[in-house]
């Protein structure tokens, strides 16, 4: 039987990046998905489509803005009351904004940490009495390795994911004699729509190919010179669902091409 039959699992910002992959991975292992971010209707009607097909199971999706915690309450009480359950949960929203200390815009800070940390605590609180009551679940944070180390230029981001990465080790603590656990993922660079961005300036700014931005954004960080992708993260998150994942409580994983061992 499929890993996660009879499963629900809710992925935020999962209609792109990470979170999509995480959210095809899940569903191709039987769960039904509830799907989460912005975009087209027809992209999401698309996705939902393919995810519904991968699992055999209907997949839903919420508009819920992960900045604001009356619309991540409604998506939680929708997507229980539509699946009847959440079993996994995986906070994958995020986003990024760069500039010294002294020139950050207060408005970006306070949607940084909104976005990349609290909407994980909202989540967190909502889904956990009802994986306390049915006695499984799996909650996976998707922090990044900036959540272990520092960069300069991205004190919201660095603050958010090191935020998160105690968060999980609290939950992991509050939890530890059920059968729920709680984990982070702590990616390097993965080429998501975000990091393209990033990408896309670095090649303007020094007047070098994309390609050549691309190489010369790894090598700073990332010793392997590739990009982590999707798709291995999903399969370290599946990992974290089985049963031989039952003692792995309160983890950062780094899956970041050798960035942290540096």
């Amino acid at each position: 039987m499929a890993l996660l039959h009879g499963k629900t699992a809710l992925v935020t910002g999962s209609t792109s990046g990470i979170g999509l992959g995480m959210a095809r991975a899940m569903a191709a292992e039987g769960a039904q998905i509830v799907l989460n971010g912005f975009g087209e209707a027809s992209q999401i009607e698309k996705l939902l489509s393919e995810l519904s097909a991968l699992s055999g199971a209907q997949a839903s999706y919420s508009s819920a803005d992960m900045s604001k915690p009356s619309e991540i309450e409604a998506m939680v009480h929708d997507a229980e009351q539509r699946h009847g359950r959440i079993d996994v949960l995986v906070n994958n929203a995020g986003i990024q904004h760069v500039n010294l200390i002294e020139d950050f815009p207060v408005d970006r800070w306070d949607a940084v940490i909104a976005i990349n940390l609290s909407s994980a605590f909202h989540t967190m609180r909502l889904v956990l009495p009802g994986m306390k009551r049915r006695g499984f679940g799996r909650i996976i944070n998707i922090a990044s390795a900036h959540g272990l180390v520092a960069s300069a230029q991205k004190g919201a981001y660095v603050a958010a994911k090191h935020g998160l990465v105690g968060l999980t080790k609290v939950v992991a603590l509050e939890t530890a004699q059920t059968p729920i656990t709680c984990n982070a993922i702590c990616p390097g660079w993965v080429l998501t729509p975000l990091v393209q961005k990033q990408v896309d300036a670095r090649a303007e700014k020094e007047k070098v190919s994309v390609e050549e931005a691309k190489r010369g954004l790894l090598l700073e960080k990332q010793p392997s010179g590739e990009f982590v992708t999707p798709e291995q993260l999903a399969g370290l998150a599946l990992f974290l669902c089985s049963s031989a994942a039952d003692q792995v409580r309160g983890v950062a994983w780094n899956m970041d091409g050798g960035w942290v061992a540096q």
